[in-house]
């Protein structure tokens, strides 16, 4: 099968595969995980998207032209303006697809940090970067059923290799079940950041770059240890910024475990929608609304900890969601009056209430704010009789913004900054798409901009196999339909250029694109790829007869040799799958021995379970 790989089941990875499978080609995708999602799923806050449908049926006047120059000002002296218009002349349609395609709610609009306009779009409930991977990944595993000649699937398959031949990448090598297995095509790494990368070896790269951050905590999952930056650079690509770690100010801090070196993150649009920041003496000390880089500066520099976040009940109400969620966490408690409140703290009542006053006479405009802040939400409720949703924070690492060099086609860079034929990235190790700093929003911005541009991208890429009859013309004719391409064959060096332009797309400003590669056979690739390589597993099912528990039944089984959770009617032993759950062995163990029921489908479709961990169900709840 001629085809693009995928390196990655995120939401850039998975945004790349549907852009493939649109645009006519074969699709392989490989996670080394049991499960896709990556950190996309850990999104809170949304993804910002400029003059989109729901923008304009809101009356919000935003323009590409205005988040552009709020991306440019965020990256600083870092910002790359080809590759910032791409994310941001692109982000309409990029919402509006995941609207249209994917049957996504994504109604809500509020502004973040460093926005101008409102533009971080998000549904009424979940997480968005949860609601939104899981509908690209439930979508493609669908297609990986109905239409398994043209797009497959392996989990649990760690990439370990890019394979170069005559200056161009071929495939990869990895390794799945114990064996080291070769596949062949153009390949797209959307394998995301180094966050999680506390490697104190020679090989590390927070310790190389940034060995100062090692002590932080991070919201990354550990899978996030710069695979895809390492096998770019044994292959001689380009690395850019890879200095350029950003420090979110508000990982929420657990008072069980504060010394936690997994956070959680609280959603950046608890500030947007308008939460306080106040550090230990009732004092603000930043602008809550301004880039993650200056209010976790603010933090530090004042260095009076714990500091608290704090929203009144208009704020909590908008958000309402995430606050029960935190809350389900004993990340967050409610105090039902200010004197409540002031008492936690420390502090006089007095004093909350002068921070309060002081607070509501700034956002009315009677007061210059001291920070500069200039959007204000909700600042009338902040009073002593109001009821308050509070959590601690602590900056966490949270976004690498350094990654391969790329160019508006998300063609890989090598060190003279030309593109590497056959390789391809996006999402987070897409170096030099925020510059300095990252946005609020636009993490999951870029997954699906440079997603969508990666599988344009590597689509026409693999029209190099049209001349030698890689792909049948049928398939072919699907992919031309996308594109208008000039192909220009060198028989001598067995290579060709192709110059290609995106047809009736709204692409990075529609400029020409051209690549070049070797050709290969394909009587050569299928002689070089392996017949092992496994297929893509099926949901298991249970294999333990399945009896009626009490739920003192279910709290018996408290400990992490043996835990056992009530969902939905159902009794799980996750016992042995506390490795493989996607958001980590701590938030299972928060809930062993307890009906969950409420926090679960907070955060998941009820039939996940059946579907992905089927053999963890070992009987129902008695009635």
């Amino acid at each position: 099968m001629s085809k693009v790989i995928v390196v990655g089941g995120g939401l850039s990875g998975l945004s790349a595969a549907h852009t493939l499978y649109e645009r006519g080609a074969n699709v392989l995708v490989l996670d080394k995980n049991p499960f896709f999602g990556g950190n996309s799923t850990k999104a809170t806050s949304g993804i910002n998207g400029a003059g989109t449908r729901g923008q304009s049926e809101l009356g919000i006047p935003d323009t590409a032209k205005q988040f552009e120059a709020d991306t440019t000002k965020s990256a600083r002296d870092l910002a790359r303006p080809d590759l910032i218009k791409v994310l941001t002349y692109q982000s309409g349609a990029a919402v509006n697809w995941l609207v249209d395609g994917f049957g996504l709610d994504l109604t809500k609009v509020s502004r973040l940090g460093g926005h101008s306009q409102p533009r971080t779009h998000r549904g009424g409930a979940q997480f968005p970067g949860m609601t939104i991977t899981y509908a690209q990944m439930e979508k493609l595993e669908d297609l990986a059923e109905s239409d398994p000649e043209r797009v497959k699937i392996i989990r649990k398959a760690r990439v370990t290799k890019l394979i170069h031949e005559n200056g161009a990448v071929t495939g990869v090598e990895y390794t799945v079940n114990g064996q080291t297995l070769k596949e062949f095509g153009p390949v797209i790494l959307a394998t995301g950041g180094y966050a999680a990368d506390f490697d104190e070896g020679e090989g590390g790269l927070l310790k190389k770059y940034r060995p100062e951050l090692l002590k932080l905590s991070t919201t990354n999952g550990d899978h996030c240890t710069g695979d895809g930056q390492k096998m770019i650079a044994a292959i001689g690509g380009k690395l850019i910024d890879l200095e350029k770690v950003q420090v979110h100010p508000t990982g929420l801090v657990d008072p069980k475990d504060p010394d936690a070196k997994v956070k959680f993150l609280a959603a950046e649009a608890l500030r947007g929608v308008g939460g306080l920041l106040l550090d230990n003496e009732g004092n603000r000390f930043a602008d809550e609304l301004g880039h993650r880089d200056y209010v976790t500066g603010r933090m530090w520099d004042n260095n009076k900890f714990p500091v608290r976040l704090i929203l009144n009940s208009k704020s909590g109400k908008e958000i309402e969601w995430h606050c029960k969620h935190y809350a389900g966490r004993g990340l967050m408690k409610q105090f039902d009056s200010g004197a409540a409140l002031a008492k936690e703290m420390g502090i006089s009542e007095s004093k909350l209430e002068s921070t309060f006053a002081d607070y509501r006479a700034i956002g009315k405009g009677d007061k210059k704010d001291p920070y500069g802040k200039k959007f204000f939400q909700h600042p009338e409720a902040f009073t002593m009789d109001d009821s308050f949703w509070v959590a601690h924070m602590q900056p966490v690492l949270h976004y690498t913004m350094g990654g391969a060099r790329i160019d508006p086609a998300s063609r890989v860079l090598d060190q003279q900054e030309k593109p590497i034929p056959g390789l391809f990235a996006c999402g987070e190790l897409g170096g030099g798409v925020h510059g300095a700093n990252r946005l609020g929003g636009s993490s999951l911005l870029g997954c699906v901009v440079f997603g969508r541009v990666a599988g344009d991208s590597a689509a026409a890429y693999l029209l190099n196999g049209i001349s030698t009859g890689k792909i049948a013309s049928a398939r072919a004719g699907q992919v031309q339909q996308h594109l208008e391409t000039r192909v220009r064959v060198d028989p001598s060096s067995q290579s060709l250029n192709l110059t290609f332009s995106w047809a009736g797309e709204q692409g990075a400003s529609g400029a020409q694109q051209q690549v070049s590669g070797p050709v290969q056979t394909e009587a050569a690739a299928q002689a070089a790829t392996t017949s092992a390589a496994p297929q893509p597993e099926k949901a298991q099912v249970a294999a333990v007869e399945q009896k009626e528990y009490t739920l003192e039944d279910v709290a018996k089984h408290d400990k992490k040799d043996d835990i056992w959770i009530a969902v939905n009617g159902q009794v799980l032993d996750v016992t042995n799958f506390l490795g493989d759950h996607p958001g980590g062995e701590k938030a299972l163990l928060l809930y062993a021995g307890k009906e969950a029921s409420e926090e679960f489908n907070m955060l998941h479709d009820p039939k996940v379970v059946a579907k992905y961990a089927a053999h963890t169900i070992v009987g129902t709840v008695a009635k």
